[in-house]
């Protein structure tokens, strides 16, 4: 990866890029509802290229896909909870029975393979206390191989971001 020359970032730009390609992903990163126009308009380029631009970093699989944010609490889905999961058995079979329970868990939203004490983080939405409780007892505690599970309680969000670049 090199840096661009001139460019005030803090990171390098990845090979195949450049800054057109940066700050065109930095604009749908923002606001996917951006028409191509907008986005010609702030690149200062006209639509064809802007078009051309984003179907290839689509087809590159840079751009995986256009997402709308919800409010979880207005769904519903108000209660966070970070769960710390060690498996007993560390072989690739017993891994791969629990990431294919976890993947059917709708409550589970992410699941990142970590270092350290635990094995897995989990980071799960449901409604309530007794939604979790429920969770927990009936589909997390129920997997295949969980040796330890320790859950930790959003009680407030001091930053989120869904972004890379801005």
């Amino acid at each position: 990866m090199t840096k661009q020359k001139g460019q005030t970032t803090d990171y390098e730009i990845p090979n195949g890029l450049d800054a057109v390609d940066l700050e065109i992903l930095r604009l749908l990163e923002t606001n996917a509802r951006l028409t191509i126009k907008e986005i010609a308009d702030k690149v200062h380029l006209s639509t064809s290229p802007v078009h051309e631009r984003i179907k290839k970093l689509e087809q590159t699989g840079i751009i995986q896909q256009y997402v709308t944010l919800l409010n979880a609490a207005k769904i519903n889905k108000g209660l966070w909870v970070i769960c710390y999961v060690s498996l007993k058995q560390h072989n690739k079979n017993a891994g791969l029975k629990f990431i294919k329970a976890i993947q059917a868990m709708p409550e589970v939203k992410e699941c990142y393979s970590i270092s350290g004490e635990f094995d897995f983080m989990l980071k799960v939405a449901v409604k309530n206390m007794e939604d979790y409780y429920d969770f927990h007892v009936n589909q997390l505690s129920e997997a295949e191989n969980i040796g330890h599970v320790q859950s930790v309680f959003v009680m407030g969000v001091v930053k989120q971001t869904h972004t890379l670049l801005s």
